[in-house]
């Protein structure tokens, strides 16, 4: 279901009139829905560590360098150099300070990688949970919904109920509005099958965080 499709969805939830183009969505109340739509979908793919937004990329770590430039575009799950995990610390003033001499460690500062310094090339191997959460018509992703045919990262069919119900919730705000405690209970049921669903080991055990909007 895409951007479009969806923002329908929402208008005829609220009981406002569809539109027949995307170019009609002028009006306040549409502007509101978009906007919320992307705060409500960035807000579910930042929930958890969903697998749907796991990544993978590969960066070039040159010889006799301790720093380069983050150029992962999300939060760092695996760091590995030579197949060897390296451990994240906090503690970056041993990298500024040329302490870390046991090459099982980086740290971030800023916008940098701190890494142990070899005396050759070597690639780095990032796995990573994206902070991109919509893809174009092209397979392109990005972060936010833009054009009518985008569509969001979230698998179906969890796409539709938690966008268009947490849009709903968001837009009235008010736990006194009649259809609101359908939709808080859609919602929450919703992430948790998703959950449910998305776990990929038996260790992994999905809870539940029900949040008054």
């Amino acid at each position: 279901m895409n951007y479009f499709e969806i923002i329908n969805k929402c208008l005829v939830e609220l009981n406002y009139r569809k539109v027949n183009r995307f170019v009609e969505l002028v009006k306040n109340d549409h502007l509101k829905i978009k906007n919320i739509l992307n705060i409500i979908n960035a807000e579910i793919c930042t929930f958890d560590n969903w697998n749907f937004l796991l990544r993978r990329q590969q960066i070039p770590l040159p010889a006799d360098t301790s720093e380069i430039t983050n150029v992962i575009n999300g939060k760092i799950h695996t760091l590995s150099i030579d197949n060897k995990k390296l451990h994240y610390t906090s503690q970056f003033e041993d990298f500024l300070l040329e302490k870390n001499q046991n090459k099982s460690h980086y740290s971030v500062l800023n916008d940098l990688l701190l890494l142990p310094k070899y005396d050759e090339q070597k690639v780095i191997d990032v796995v990573f949970y994206s902070n991109n959460f919509v893809k174009d018509s092209s397979g392109n992703e990005k972060a936010k919904f833009e054009n009518e045919t985008d569509v969001s990262l979230i698998p179906e069919p969890f796409v539709e109920p938690l966008l268009v119900y947490g849009t709903c919730m968001k837009i009235k705000a008010n736990p006194q509005y009649g259809k609101f405690s359908y939709w808080l209970g859609m919602y929450n049921e919703n992430l948790a099958t998703m959950r449910s669903k998305l776990c990929t080991d038996v260790q992994q055990s999905p809870c539940v965080v029900i949040k008054r909007v």
